[in-house]
């Protein structure tokens, strides 16, 4: 990268930012802040030539960090919660696959309006493969949205089923070698990109065929302990990254108090051995869903029968013997409306949510028709593999359509302000609906109660630095609650 490429990148927006040679920003004109320059700017952190895409992101990440907007861990209030000094209420955890600056847009006003927290937004390493979003740019794209939105106080960014490859692992020799090397990649760059929560997958190595739960669970917690190991390595000065870890594979059998030991008391062993201090904060757990639910010849979802009895127990027995926030929920966006208010019931700590919040966009009456027939064309061509024997196209188009988000990106965010501002609206009321049914409405102030983000620097563009300014707590705004601009 040149530092001189990116300085061309800064200048251009001089009337707003300036730079100094110390690369210390300071805002020219505060009221030439404007939506329209953040639109302007992070365009350019997704789009732009590397000089400018690295340039724009450092800008952006400094800039919120001016207004108040910080990266943060969770991990302070899910402690509070481990201790039994918080509950009522269950995380989401937001997954924005397309369209991710404005579905970002849209959960931020939806916070505001709400005064809503916690809220997670998350990418699953899958996900950053098609939908193109690595994790430097899928960090930078939120932040903007927040700061585009007026948000201050501490931001919650995760990496989502950080997830270990069965059939590349199992493989063995270079093939093992190389997924995990693969997965600790993404590890550092995630961190690095501001990624303070970090959700390891290492359940799709789980062997139910052994005779004892120790021995089905050794691959999953020895695994995980590395990785949690390595993430405890690259978290900044200051930051207790939030872990979380699972102990049943998504869509197969439903998770059970004895696993949950099992693979607790193995990890925390492993990990001991690595010198790894402060494990899980939370538990994902197998409940009877399916990550984007299982649609029916006419493109419905069919119905799921959500055991809530596991995520109680697993939460009792992980706040109670462990000190963990409790049970996390995969594969929940498209249940049933009625089933939402029940997680906070069932003391789950965490929801995660992706596929609805796709649906929404995909068939939504603003996207135009022929610009969706040419997404579903391209997934005949390029995911013809995934098509089964006798699947209907609609059954085809649900199951592939999310693979077409990376390449038609560029198409997607170029779409007039009209048509995207109806597709915030409504993604807006979606969400205000899932935050009031999960008791996060209001709850900003419990946020800032627990969590003081600390300020990380990113690098210096061009110099693969970091700042060499030390770190400091940011308060919230004077109410407790995260403020407004």
């Amino acid at each position: 990268m040149s530092a001189g490429g990116a300085r061309a990148l800064i200048d251009s927006f001089k009337d707003v930012f300036t730079v100094s040679a110390a690369w210390d920003v300071s805002l020219a004109d505060p009221k030439a802040l404007t939506g329209e320059v953040i639109d302007r700017l992070v365009e350019k952190a997704v789009f732009g030539s590397d000089d400018e895409q690295e340039a724009a992101r450092w800008l952006i990440h400094e800039v919120a960090r001016l207004k108040g907007l910080v990266p943060a861990s969770i991990q302070p209030l899910y402690d509070a919660m481990g201790r039994g000094e918080a509950a009522g209420f269950t995380t989401p955890a937001l997954n924005l696959r397309g369209l991710a600056y404005d579905s970002a847009r849209a959960v931020v006003r939806t916070m505001k309006k709400l005064s809503a927290g916690p809220v997670v937004f998350e990418l699953a390493r899958s996900e950053m493969g098609y939908t193109f979003q690595k994790p430097a740019e899928y960090a930078t794209v939120v932040i903007a949205a927040a700061l585009r939105e007026g948000l201050t106080g501490p931001l919650f960014i995760q990496g989502d089923h950080f997830k270990v490859s069965p059939k590349k692992y199992q493989a063995g020799g270079g093939s093992r070698d190389g997924e995990l090397s693969a997965l600790r990649a993404l590890v550092v760059d995630a961190v690095a990109a501001g990624f303070y929560n970090i959700d390891i997958d290492s359940s799709t190595l789980v062997i139910l065929e052994r005779p004892s739960l120790a021995e089905q669970q050794r691959e999953n917690f020895t695994e995980a302990a590395g990785l949690a190991a390595l993430v405890r390595q690259q978290q900044p000065a200051g930051v207790v990254i939030s872990i979380g870890a699972e102990i049943g594979e998504v869509g197969g059998k439903n998770s059970t108090p004895e696993e949950f030991r099992a693979f607790m008391d193995g990890f925390s062993a492993e990990f001991a051995r690595l010198g790894g201090v402060r494990g899980p904060s939370k538990i994902s757990v197998q409940t009877g869903t399916s990550h984007g639910g299982v649609p029916l010849a006419d493109g419905s979802v069919a119905k799921v029968a959500l055991d809530f009895g596991v995520l109680r127990s697993i939460t009792d027995i992980a706040r109670r013997e462990y000190g963990m926030a409790g049970s996390v929920q995969h594969g929940a966006s498209t249940l049933p409306a009625e089933a939402f208010g029940k997680f906070p019931e069932a003391g789950a700590a965490e929801v995660h949510l992706a596929t609805e919040f796709q649906n929404i966009l995909f068939d939504h009456p603003a996207l135009p028709r022929e610009l969706r027939a040419e997404m579903y064309a391209w997934c005949g061509v390029h995911c013809a593999d995934e098509r089964k024997a006798g699947m209907t196209d609609e059954q085809f188009n649900y199951k592939a359509r999310k693979k077409a988000w990376g390449p038609f990106k560029a198409q997607l965010w170029g779409l007039p302000e009209s048509v995207r501002a109806q597709m915030r609206a409504t993604l807006e009321v979606k969400f205000e609906f899932l935050f009031r049914q999960l008791k996060v409405d209001g709850g900003a102030a419990t946020v800032a109660k627990w969590v003081k983000p600390i300020e990380v620097r990113m690098p210096v563009p061009g110099s693969g630095k970091a700042s060499p300014k030390s770190a400091a707590p940011v308060e919230s705004g004077p109410s407790g609650a995260i403020s407004e601009d």
